[in-house]
């Protein structure tokens, strides 16, 4: 099991590196956003099956790993140019942040669920405006009908 474990882990350990460096600024983002999630299945998953001391701190390596992607999320906005975005994508990384160490302390799962979720609606609302993402479909908006007068 530990050898399908690191073959594993460095699999994936070059699947990133292989992605960074030939990713555009805005696949980037995109990958930190998939890593959090990523990192933060991991650490329900240990929470869930808490069988070992390895496993909490494995737990605890991942959570510590997506508040550390949370944070570079974080850093990375330009509050000038972002102005009322920015300030509230700063004030929800630091929202998760909290959560996330709540989680960590508390072995919450619900709060783990929460974040991903939050992570998942950024994800879903940066990849529609990726530079080649396709023009969203139209929406079918129901036209006023006359009930007769």
């Amino acid at each position: 099991m530990a050898f399908h474990s690191r073959v594993l882990n460095q699999y994936q350990q070059v699947k990133v590196e292989g992605g960074v460096q030939t990713a555009d600024p805005h696949r980037l983002v995109a990958m930190l956003l998939e890593g959090a999630k990523e990192k933060i299945h991991g650490a329900k998953l240990r929470i869930l099956h808490n069988h070992s001391v390895k496993d909490v701190q494995e737990k605890g390596a991942l959570i510590g790993g997506s508040i550390a992607i949370v944070d570079a999320l974080r850093a990375s906005l330009d509050m000038d140019k972002g102005g009322e975005i920015a300030a509230n994508l700063e004030q929800l990384y630091d929202y998760m942040t909290r959560r996330l160490l709540e989680a960590n302390l508390r072995n919450d799962v619900s709060a783990l669920d929460e974040v991903a979720g939050l992570l998942g609606s950024i994800e879903e609302a940066w990849n529609a405006i990726a530079p080649n993402a396709p023009a969203p479909a139209p929406v079918d908006r129901p036209t006023a009908v006359s009930l007769g007068a």
